[in-house]
């Protein structure tokens, strides 16, 4: 089991804890090695969720690759397959009767008890592996009498957890702890289940599910230092963000609500087109950081807030600038250009400060870029991984990082003052903070103004 850090104890040099800032050393990680279940996926990408065909095969050697790169870099890496391996049977055989089914449909007069109970007969002799399977291949047995042989004939039909590879979506975890999502794909819902269990059996139980209407998922969840940023639109909701807060889950007493007016699938989630290196430091897709108010790619942000020591959080500000907030908050932002955006740039894993996993093959431009900020890159190979829409920090969930130390304030709190101070500020439409003798039209606490 692993012993996560008490969230009251002193701040140690190797403490490890739930994480409360993307850049803090990375300690543990889950992750899960795609195998047999990616199969029906590929061979009809879109409606696997995929953008494009690749093998399978090539695709777990890759993903073996990157386990490899976080150990040497003494990273401990968790899969969900050496999980299963070592959870109690009765746990798994529960699992693997909630998605096995048989079918009897096309049998007016089968008797369903009769076939219910052959079924548990069934559940009952399975192999621990092939417990594994029917949990990741989810079959349906569709029944049909024949008057030879068993009396029986039958259509096999899968619905195959292809997705599960990116476990970065079925959870978030905050300074609180693990939070189960609600996914916004039926056919990853049962994702869900699985890491939920996986969490159990490191001892690590999670602190909320995310029910309802609401949906949340993973790769909209960054923790960074003082706050926690959630981004809004086409995988999480409202609802969602709503029922984190009312939970007091989010461990953070500022939160950031990062909307998306774009909802494309390019750009699911907010992990796609911004992501943190350091305390200073920050990438976002050239076009949601050169976007103009008004249009799709500009991002707009909520703020979330609550005095020291209380628990109920207030909408402080609304449909503030996201690119002017990051940089009030001292982050120099590197642009990822669209030949790298879509080769999955922008969705790196920071280990460390200043130290990221990212996707090889970027532009000697980009690959500048990170060495002129002092950014050490180890350069991975997911040429196939990343044809399903995800890449490097999609792929994994990181359970522990050593414990943030804010540079000023203990408490790693901010004033309410100081937040409704900071969203004072104007600039231009170029993204540049405006003064005084600016004239023209200028974005002040969220809205367009004209200074003549």
């Amino acid at each position: 089991m692993l012993a996560i850090c008490s969230m009251g104890a002193q701040a140690q040099e190797t403490q490890m804890v739930y994480p409360q800032a993307e850049w803090s050393k990375a300690g543990d990680i889950l992750m899960h090695t795609p195998g047999q279940e990616l199969f029906n996926g590929v061979i009809h990408p879109s409606a696997g969720l995929f953008e494009d065909y690749f093998d399978v095969d090539k695709a777990a050697e890759e993903h073996r690759g990157y386990i490899s790169m976080l150990e040497a870099n003494g990273i401990r890496v968790h899969t969900v397959i050496g999980i299963l391996k070592e959870v109690g049977l009765d746990s798994l055989r529960q699992l693997a009767s909630n998605v096995l089914k048989y079918d009897i449909s096309s049998i007016p007069d089968e008797d369903a008890a009769k076939t219910e109970n052959y079924r548990q007969e069934v559940l009952n002799k399975m192999s621990r592996n092939d417990l594994i399977r029917c949990i990741l291949l989810q079959p349906t047995v569709k029944l049909s009498k024949t008057g030879s042989n068993t009396g029986y004939e039958a259509q096999y039909i899968q619905n195959p957890l292809m997705n599960l590879y990116f476990t970065r979506d079925q959870s978030i975890t905050t300074p609180r702890g693990h939070i189960i999502c609600n996914m916004n794909s039926k056919q990853r819902a049962p994702e869900t289940e699985i890491i939920n269990l996986c969490y159990e059996h490191l001892g690590l139980k999670p602190i909320l599910r995310i029910t309802g209407e609401a949906r949340l998922e993973g790769g909209d969840y960054i923790p960074a230092g003082n706050i926690s940023l959630i981004g809004c639109g086409m995988r999480t909701n409202d609802e969602g963000i709503r029922q984190i807060l009312e939970a007091d889950a989010f461990g953070h007493d500022t939160v950031v609500v990062v909307r998306d007016h774009k909802l494309w699938q390019m750009q699911m989630h907010l992990d796609t087109h911004f992501n943190i290196i350091d305390k200073d430091l920050c990438t976002m897709v050239s076009s949601r950081l050169n976007a103009q108010p008004g249009t799709p790619e500009y991002n707009t942000c909520d703020i979330w807030a609550r005095t020291p020591g209380t628990k109920e959080y207030k909408l402080w500000k609304q449909d503030q600038p996201f690119v002017e907030y990051i940089r009030g908050r001292g982050f120099q932002i590197i642009p990822i250009d669209e030949k790298d955006e879509l080769h999955y740039a922008n969705n790196f894993l920071t280990i460390a400060p200043r130290h990221i996993m990212a996707v090889g093959g970027q532009s000697e431009e980009l690959q500048q870029r990170f060495r002129e900020a002092g950014v050490n890159v180890e350069w991975i190979s997911l040429e196939s991984l990343i044809a399903g829409y995800g890449a490097a920090h999609c792929m994994t969930q990181v359970l522990q990082r050593e414990a943030f130390k804010p540079d000023v304030d203990p408490t790693a709190v901010r004033s309410t003052r100081a937040l409704a101070t900071e969203s004072q500020s104007a600039y231009r439409l170029n993204g540049t903070v405006a003064n005084e003798n600016d004239r023209g039209i200028i974005i002040q606490n969220g809205k367009k103004v004209i200074k003549r």
